[in-house]
């Protein structure tokens, strides 16, 4: 995938749906570690040391703060995949630093030095949890613009109605009106006409392929010919551009010449075509 964001197309409903999941992600990390520092540890984080087990509204206060945040992520990560070189690497950085931040700015509190270290694991844990969340939706959410081109192009050729066609499977050209008008060519022939050509040149096509094929055929077959009653290619080459049999000199006698006239050799016969 090219690294130009210009050449990106990003799937904007998919990006936003793993957003908003990750932000009831971040919010469930503050309130379950929350939980775990009060409950279990007897640690007061994040509210009132007279608070419960799950704090009271500042810790309720700090997971909506949590979920703005995982927002704004989503938000940084979708300008930076419209239109930065390296998005991932950008975001990255970016996230890293802020969770740095988040961890070490509890120490800079009066608070208890454990309730400093909890506050600290907590949004470290939170951090983490956004950063690899979005990077993993991110990763899901770009396709190569020339993809997805490609992808609206083959869904509207699947929804499009299919042309007419002719009783002979081809699609209808009967019109009256110039042959390919729109690309500017032959604007002096008619359909019919333009029609009757194509259909001419399909069916020489056709006739040289099958003559091609059988004399293929024939020279696969020259092992097993016997020279007492077949006559057998010696070798094939290209004779004005077509597939053609090379046969060692014999003597012969057109049918048309059968009553009195003179016997040719194939000093004077073309290679079979």
């Amino acid at each position: 995938m090219s690294e130009i964001g210009s050449e990106r197309a990003v799937n904007v409903s998919r990006l936003w749906s793993g957003g908003l999941a990750t932000a009831v992600v971040a919010t469930l990390v503050i309130f379950a570690g929350t939980l775990v520092f009060r409950g279990v540890f007897e640690i007061p984080v994040l509210a009132p040391e007279e608070a419960g087990h799950l704090g009271d509204t500042t810790t309720a206060a700090y997971a909506l703060i949590a979920a703005a945040t995982a927002l704004l992520a989503t938000a940084l990560l979708h300008m930076l995949l419209l239109s930065a070189p390296r998005a991932s690497t950008f975001f990255g950085w970016i996230m890293g630093l802020a969770i740095a931040i988040a961890v070490f700015a509890p120490f800079s509190q009066a608070a208890e030095t454990s309730s400093q270290f909890a506050t600290a694991l907590i949004n470290l844990i939170a951090g983490l949890a956004i950063v690899s969340l979005l990077r993993s939706v991110g990763r899901t959410s770009v396709r190569s613009r020339a993809a997805a081109e490609r992808e609206v192009t083959e869904q509207e050729h699947l929804t499009s109605p299919p042309p007419p066609r002719d009783p002979e499977g081809h699609p209808d050209q009967s019109s009256s009106e110039p042959a390919l008008q729109g690309e500017g060519l032959l604007p002096d022939v008619s359909q019919e006409e333009y029609r009757a050509a194509e259909l001419r040149a399909r069916r020489q096509d056709e006739e040289e392929e099958r003559a091609t094929r059988l004399l293929k055929n024939e020279f696969a077959l020259r092992d097993v010919l016997q020279d007492s009653w077949a006559i057998r290619a010696v070798a094939s080459t290209q004779y004005r551009g077509r597939f053609a049999l090379v046969y060692a000199p014999f003597a012969f006698e057109l049918l048309a010449r059968r009553a009195g006239r003179a016997r040719l050799t194939s000093s004077t016969w073309r290679p079979r075509r």
